[in-house]
């Protein structure tokens, strides 16, 4: 059942500066403030300089404290979108023009594990993009890919399964394809989840439209099964959709504890959200943006940017740490890191603190590893951003002793 939540916000706030000189994560993003809610808006708005600090219900500035000590581990990367590890130690990077890059021992290796070839495609904001590692892997040495491909005259995205051979992969299996896609909002996002299922985030290629029609695979999260199959208990008979009413959803993570799946989703010109994903729920777009809605009809953000941009990409949950139980999101346009407090119960959100603003540029990815650490991709050079020394890189958080 949709049902657009209302219910009070118990939050203090982030403290940002509007970052006009910055390129957009969406064309169509600009400016950055921040309110946040589970419902009808009822949040509050806070703005200030860039020193990482947030501002609580009575209007007192604290500093953010960041528990964690930053080093890059790699540089020279082409555009990187998503970084996962395997059991043997190895980090596989996906680079959007079309290239898996492989990271051993600390180092970046020379030779791709694999470079797509035609009808391959990369323009605009498609390409290579989301990569998971089979829970298997030790043994099958399966990864899922997700990409942009020539489809007739247009442009399409799909799922493949590779199959990886000591230093080369190659595909196995093509497991979904004619995924609407564009030069832009191609989504890409892909994760296996805790019912080892394949969750997969559609953009809906500036056509709006196709979010609400139940039909496309556009402007969804899509869940299958790890041989493409369409599982029994999804929310639609026959259907590879799980949600609804997205416009550009780019990030996905679980709390395994109570397995709440939440997203990150770019907004049209801001109200960027942060949801938590119920199967067979609508979000709403195009119909409504944030929680501006009061008909019952959608299910709304627990976050939002409001009338600023954040411009989000990858997300993830951190399990240990000093930030454990709470949410990271990488911020493109925003050129920050969001610290996402939840609620004890995960279905509200008590605190967003932004922290690396403007250090390191565009981030597009975020993703826990061992020992509480946390790897850091930036996206400087996708066209949009000016690269620095070094771009892009591959940066590690480590929790400070």
């Amino acid at each position: 059942m949709n049902n657009r939540l209302s219910v009070p916000l118990y939050a203090s706030l982030l403290s940002m500066s509007l970052l006009a000189a910055c390129t957009s994560g969406d064309p169509s993003t600009e400016s950055q403030q921040v309110s946040q809610g589970q419902g009808m808006g009822q949040g509050q708005a806070a703005s200030g300089g860039k020193n990482n600090s947030n501002t609580d219900e009575g209007g007192t500035q604290e500093n953010a404290v960041i528990p964690y000590q930053a080093s890059v581990l790699v540089t020279g990367l082409n555009a990187p979108w998503e970084l996962v590890s395997v059991p043997d130690g190895r980090m596989f990077v996906t680079e959007r023009p079309g290239t898996i890059r492989v990271i051993k021992d600390g180092e970046l290796q020379t030779e791709p594990l694999i470079a797509f070839e035609a009808p391959f495609n990369e323009e605009g904001e498609g390409g290579l993009l989301g990569l998971a590692a089979d829970p298997d892997f030790e043994n099958n040495g399966y990864l899922y890919a997700y990409h942009s491909y020539l489809e007739g005259d247009g442009i399409a995205n799909r799922i493949l399964r590779l199959k990886v051979n000591e230093n080369e992969a190659v595909i196995d299996k093509e497991l979904l394809g004619n995924i609407p896609g564009g030069t832009n909002h191609n989504g890409g996002r892909i994760k296996i989840g805790p019912d080892n299922m394949l969750y997969i985030t559609t953009g809906e290629r500036y056509e709006p439209e196709l979010a609400q029609d139940q039909g496309s695979l556009g402007g969804k999260i899509l869940r299958i099964g790890l041989d493409g199959s369409i599982p029994e208990d999804n929310p639609w008979p026959n259907s590879p959709v799980y949600s609804m009413g997205h416009r550009n959803a780019q990030g996905l993570a679980w709390n395994p504890d109570n397995k709440y799946l939440y997203a990150t989703e770019h907004g049209q010109r801001n109200y960027d959200e942060i949801n938590r994903i119920e199967a067979g729920e609508n979000y709403g777009w195009p119909e409504v943006e944030g929680d501006e809605d009061d008909n019952t009809t959608y299910l709304a953000p627990i976050a939002h940017s409001g009338d600023d941009t954040w411009a989000p990409s990858g997300l993830a949950f951190i399990e240990e740490g000093p930030w454990a139980g709470s949410l990271l999101a990488a911020n493109l346009r925003g050129e920050q890191l969001l610290h996402i407090v939840l609620s004890e119960d995960g279905t509200q959100v008590e605190k967003v603190e932004s922290v690396f603003e403007e250090e390191w540029g565009r981030i597009r990815n975020v993703t826990g590893g061992e020992d509480g650490k946390l790897y850091i991709l930036t996206n400087n050079r996708d066209g949009r951003g000016t690269p620095r020394d070094g771009d892009d890189q591959l940066i590690v958080l480590t929790p400070e002793s």
